[in-house]
């Protein structure tokens, strides 16, 4: 049973874990992340380091669990509803006082209070809301009596603009940044890198967002500060994306900076137990080169913890980056939170808060699954 994995090279098997079994031991071997079943052994006699052992269906326990943890994402959205409702009207003024005017007379303060169902029980009000969010409507917003999903839809894409383009320029900058602090630990580069990293991290983003202005804006002239295009003018098509990338470059690389400070710091940290490991001892004693080494054994296994930071990072773009919008005044969810905010917009606020809840939930359980994928020792039951 061990001698066919006997001749094979360490150095091309990537992962080996063992798991328990009912009926036997179903003896697995992983090449580079695919499986090859080579039969029960119902004594347990294994080859260690070459085979793999689980047991059941994996698919059916990633199903399960799967199943599980969207149950449990509806219990917590349930909880998160109620509880922000109830804190919305708790706020000083409340909702009823926002939409009202002083100069109203008493019958038209009770048409207003009809119209947006606030003469019933806080409980109807409550369960009104939520049939109707179900279904993606929010209500009409204080400020213009636009429907809210309309005012959400026109923002959202902004947001995911800049979150996107933001989060990709991190990954890309971060991860080498995180490698070569790893690889160099010690060093002048390693001390250098950490001290950047730290100063990214402590300082706040509106600083950075100020200081980018002041210098790149109103000194260089080299971006915009502020908007999303250059307002008065008439461009052509490409003309008219070249403006807009130009609007873009600022706050992106502002934005990006806490990323690549926190997620540099996640990658040396977990880059450096992976090379400490046995199997990339054993693949240097064979002659294997750093580069490779690197690439095709530990990048894959270091950038694991990496997942679930950028995942729920990544799930706040609902909720938009409301500094770096706010400073720059890109039109996107976070200046409307803020805007929201300054007028009182409950419904709104009500909404993105909800919608941010659900992106987060989301993205943590694809988090959970795409360990699963980047690391076959990883099993949920």
């Amino acid at each position: 049973m061990c001698g066919p994995a006997a001749d094979v090279s360490f150095v091309h098997i990537l992962y080996v874990y063992s798991v328990s079994t009912h009926g036997g031991l179903r003896v697995v071997q992983y090449f580079h992340g695919q499986s090859v079943d080579i039969g029960v052994n119902k004594y347990g006699t294994l080859c260690p380091r070459f085979l793999v052992l689980f047991s059941g269906s994996l698919e059916a326990s990633m199903g399960r669990y799967i199943i599980r943890r969207l149950l449990q994402a509806l219990l917590l959205l349930a909880l998160l509803s109620v509880g922000m409702f109830a804190l919305i009207h708790l706020l000083p003024g409340g909702p009823e006082q926002v939409i009202f005017n002083p100069r109203l007379s008493a019958a038209g303060r009770a048409a207003l209070r009809a119209r947006f169902g606030l003469d019933q029980p806080v409980y109807l009000q409550y369960l009104k809301w939520l049939g109707n969010a179900l279904i993606g409507n929010f209500g009409f917003s204080f400020a213009d009596n636009q429907p809210v999903s309309n005012v959400i839809v026109e923002r959202f894409p902004a947001t995911l603009e800049l979150f996107s383009t933001a989060l990709a320029l991190a990954l890309i900058i971060a991860i080498p940044i995180g490698v070569l602090s790893a690889v160099r630990q010690g060093t002048v580069t390693d001390y250098t890198l950490t001290t950047l990293a730290y100063f990214g991290i402590s300082m706040p983003i509106f600083l950075f967002g100020l200081l980018a202005q002041d210098i790149f804006g109103v000194y260089l002239h080299w971006f915009p500060t502020s908007g999303t295009e250059t307002l008065g003018y008439i461009f052509d098509p490409f003309n008219a994306f070249i403006d807009h990338l130009q609007h873009l470059i600022l706050p992106m690389l502002v934005l990006s900076i806490t990323f690549i400070a926190q997620w540099s710091r996640y990658m040396r940290s977990s880059t450096i137990e992976v090379v400490k490991q046995d199997y990339m001892r054993t693949a240097r004693a064979k002659g294997v080169a750093n580069v490779p080494l690197l690439i095709r054994h530990a990048l894959r296994n270091s950038v694991i913890p990496l997942i679930t930071v950028v995942a729920i990072d990544f799930g706040a773009v609902a909720g938009g980056a409301a500094i770096t919008e706010g400073i720059f005044q890109w039109h996107g969810m976070g200046l409307l939170f803020i805007d929201s905010l300054e007028t009182r917009d409950y419904p709104v606020l009500l909404a993105i808060l909800m919608i941010s809840a659900v992106f987060v939930i989301a993205f943590n359980l694809l988090a959970d699954i795409l360990y699963a994928v980047v690391d076959p020792r990883i099993r949920y039951s």
